[in-house]
């Protein structure tokens, strides 16, 4: 029987798990994905986290703790969240040994709604970094213009950094750019390259989405046949300036320190439209060096139809130059399409922590009552009417 997750690990991609819970993790799920399905890696963010504290009761006895103890809403779910990554952390560090540190990573994001504030992201991360306290974790940082020199910031503290939400080639480059200045101020800083890691996390699918909106606007025929296309277009031409910073010299006199290269890491990689084929975005984006996170699904269809043709990156480079002269030809402004998913993205995200932490606050509550006593939330409310009092 063929093991098409293993021929897709051996062309040098990384299979990363989009998707982390307490369920997981309580029915050794997670391991088995790792030692079955070639899984060398896990990615989280505000939505996974939220969509897990809601649907199970794994997170109860620790819920009831943090009630009584009458932690607030904003450390309960820090609590929570960085336990359930510790734990995987735990579950991946074979593939870590294995592979002396490249894979075996798990991401936990900074708080999104600090997306725009840099000196915040970067004490975050570290208290993050603090918190969880294994060697494979990598914060999350969003790819904003002021994430770009939280980025330089948090590598040069030697905490490794897994930068998120990146949508266009000229912001691609500047992650590069902040990866390079962080590794080369961590190295001033006395810290051992060889132990730290970085990953780029493209988006895809969300690419297309918004690409295709408009081209089904514009309704053209020429239009309508781009449709499809510019995700992953846009993603070869990424890997194409991934391989022309990593083969520089400031990056090799990084290199020669110790360091590994900060790969490209093909996020939202389930395909939204049905009328696609529900793995090309797994197919079409194999080349050497790379990441692709999945959710489990897609990762159990690659298994059973996937078709790996080795690289179908590296070739294409003038095909996918094509597919953005045609888009800017029929009136796509990529610039627009990236601005646009960047600020949705940033948004979502803030809105999924917001919708975790009310989970979180009503978990606090129903555990407190539970226990007999007054929750977190309940307790912050005395406090806020007591001071109301006081001000009156």
């Amino acid at each position: 029987m063929t093991d098409r997750l293993a021929e897709l690990s051996a062309t040098g991609v990384a299979i990363w798990l989009d998707d982390l819970s307490r369920v997981r993790l309580s029915t050794g799920g997670l391991d088995q994905l790792r030692r079955e399905k070639h899984v060398a890696g896990v990615t989280s963010n505000p939505t996974i986290f939220a969509k897990a504290l809601s649907a199970a009761d794994e997170y109860n006895w620790q819920l009831k703790d943090l009630a009584v103890r009458g932690v607030d809403v904003e450390e309960a779910a820090r609590m929570l969240t960085t336990y359930d990554v510790r734990w995987a952390c735990d579950v991946m560090r074979p593939s870590y040994e294995k592979s002396a540190g490249i894979d075996g990573r798990v991401s936990l994001e900074v708080d999104p709604r600090l997306a725009h504030e840099t000196e915040k992201t970067v004490a975050e991360a570290k208290a993050l970094w603090w918190l969880v306290d294994r060697p494979n974790l990598f914060i999350k940082i969003p790819a904003t213009l002021e994430g770009l020199p939280a980025i330089t910031a948090t590598l040069a503290e030697g905490i490794s950094v897994n930068v998120t939400l990146i949508f266009g080639l000229d912001r691609y480059s500047q992650v590069m750019d902040a990866f390079l200045a962080g590794l080369e101020q961590a190295k001033a800083n006395g810290h051992d390259l060889s132990k730290m890691g970085s990953v780029a996390s493209f988006f895809v699918s969300r690419v297309d989405s918004e690409v295709d909106k408009r081209l089904e606007k514009i309704g053209s025929d020429q239009a309508k046949a781009l449709c499809g296309k510019a995700a992953i277009a846009n993603a070869r031409l990424a890997y194409e300036r991934y391989c022309e910073v990593f083969s520089s010299d400031r990056w090799q006199a990084l290199a020669d320190a110790g360091a590994h290269p900060q790969r490209p890491l093909w996020a939202s990689t389930s395909t939204k439209n049905p009328n696609y084929r529900d793995v090309m975005y797994v197919e079409e984006l194999i080349a050497p060096g790379t990441v692709n996170t999945m959710p489990e699904p897609t990762i159990h269809a690659v298994a059973d139809h996937g078709e790996v043709r080795g690289d179908t990156i590296t070739g294409a480079y003038d095909d996918a130059r094509k597919v953005f002269a045609d888009l800017k030809s029929v009136g796509v402004d990529m610039a627009d399409v990236v601005a646009v998913l960047e600020r949705e993205g940033v948004e979502k995200f803030a809105a999924s922590w917001l919708e975790l932490l009310d989970g979180v606050r009503k978990s606090l509550a129903a555990a407190g009552q539970g226990s007999g006593k007054p929750g977190a939330a309940a307790k912050g409310s005395a406090q806020a009417a007591e001071q109301a009092g006081g001000n009156a």
